[in-house]
């Protein structure tokens, strides 16, 4: 087992414990002054911090890595969030190989997808965003290393107290239950020459392939969902150089004939994924 995995396995060790020690200061008032509570969480994500502080390979900082460009993942109108374009690491960390990862929301129109509210409604139904149940498409030619779709799409968390539920309690849990429930319904490929494309927060029972399949670019692999620490039906995709996230670093990638859009950038992907030559 590598020491990034045991990393991470300490890691949730620590949160578990965490969650603990607050329980039995509560319960049995402990004596020592309560800031010690907070140790165990301090080290676990100073424990993070310092596996994932450079996000190196043995030859050198991912980001000195050419971009590898794939097809996009999806067709129609969408716009970024949570970009490389604009930072790396794109979601504040290197964990889960997602240095490079990017997230995107279905915009076929303007004003099609509700937006942020601060009280109410404190969550929508999934129905309700134009990204859930648009199709995932294959990024190239590999071979499904991952495929689960048995976690439920739960509502939104697009009111100031749901993004605080999530940030705040849900995000911590699903950290403690581990990698799968953080991406929630997932598929991954293998691209060769070390590469995998990962899909998370895939919709529930969706998936038209199992692990060991061999896909085709342009292929339908599942459909968008809102499946694990989400707070709207999105895509995430990421590259990375293996198939487990815990142990993975990101890869920069660029879609082909788009590129990398930024934070807010609507951009249209074609109707049918480009084959690659």
């Amino acid at each position: 087992m590598s020491a990034r995995k045991l990393a991470m396995i300490a890691f949730r060790l620590l949160l578990v414990a965490f969650f603990a020690v607050i329980i039995a200061d509560a319960w049995l008032d402990l004596g020592y002054p309560h800031w010690w509570n907070f140790l165990p969480l301090v080290l676990a994500y100073t424990l993070v911090a310092v596996v994932n502080r450079s996000g190196r390979t043995p030859d050198g900082p991912l980001k000195e890595r050419e971009p590898i460009e794939v097809a996009p993942p999806v067709t129609g109108r969408w716009s970024a969030l949570n970009s490389p374009a604009d930072r790396t690491p794109s979601h504040g960390t290197h964990a889960y190989g997602q240095t490079y990862a990017i997230d995107i929301v279905a915009e076929p129109e303007p004003g099609a997808r509700p937006g942020f509210r601060a009280v109410w409604p404190l969550a929508r139904r999934n129905a309700d965003f134009p990204a859930f149940g648009a199709p995932l498409l294959a990024v190239a030619d590999g071979t499904v290393v991952r495929a689960d779709d048995r976690q439920r799409d739960h509502l939104s968390r697009t009111s100031l107290p749901g993004l605080l539920y999530l940030m705040l309690f849900e995000g911590a849990v699903r950290e403690i239950g581990g990698v799968r429930r953080i991406v929630g319904n997932h598929v991954i490929l293998d691209l060769g020459d070390g590469t995998h494309a990962l899909y998370a927060h895939v919709r529930r029972g969706s998936l038209t392939v199992r692990e060991g399949d061999r896909v085709r670019a342009g292929q339908e692999l599942g459909r968008c969902g809102n499946s694990g620490n989400s707070s709207e039906p999105h895509v995430h995709f990421q590259l990375m150089d293996g198939p487990d996230p815990d142990t993975a670093r990101g890869i920069p990638f660029t879609w082909r004939g788009i590129g990398v859009p930024r934070n807010q950038e609507v951009f249209e992907s074609p109707t049918t994924a480009s084959q690659p030559a």
